[in-house]
């Protein structure tokens, strides 16, 4: 986010992440009791990269030593953050709000702590009048597959 900041005040122009950030808000009902974006991307450092409206989201989030386990690779709670820090702002802009019920992630290779960062790419496998089924690849910053995820999220109805 302070990439994005310096950014626009540099050329004066919202960056890419702020322009899709945008138009998600746009595509949330205005009564929504939702906070966007929610603090967890905030305090990954989350940045959206790509948006093709009813069809993909792409998000980039650094690597942080921080998020290292013991082996020196990122967490894999971290990188399951990621995919549903992703996954879900692509399921509220397809359908109505909706909360993860389940994701199981398929680890490929480790993130290193040479890797910058992650880019996690979303896209929908279905959708029903109950839930949504969303999929997920992250790849590290060379374009190689790190893990998939595939998320069903259940429809919720809006508080009064």
């Amino acid at each position: 986010m302070i990439l994005n900041q310096a950014t626009k005040k540099l050329t004066g122009e919202p960056s890419r992440h702020e322009n899709i950030m945008s138009r998600f808000l746009e595509l949330i009902p205005a009564n929504s009791s939702m906070e966007l974006p929610p603090k967890v991307f905030t305090d990954m450092e989350g940045e959206f990269i790509d948006f093709v409206e009813g069809q993909t989201l792409t998000a980039r989030f650094p690597n942080k030593e921080r998020y290292m386990n013991p082996f020196g690779f990122m967490q894999g709670g971290i990188i399951v953050a990621a995919i549903d820090n992703t996954i879900s702002p692509l399921g509220y802009s397809l359908g109505q709000p909706n909360i993860t019920k389940e994701i199981s992630t398929t680890f490929k290779r480790p993130i290193k702590t040479t890797d910058r960062f992650i880019e996690v790419f979303a896209s929908m496998l279905e959708k029903t009048s109950t839930h949504i089924v969303l999929q997920a690849e992250v790849r590290n910053e060379n374009g190689k597959l790190a893990a998939k995820g595939i998320a069903n999220c259940v429809f919720i109805k809006e508080r009064a």
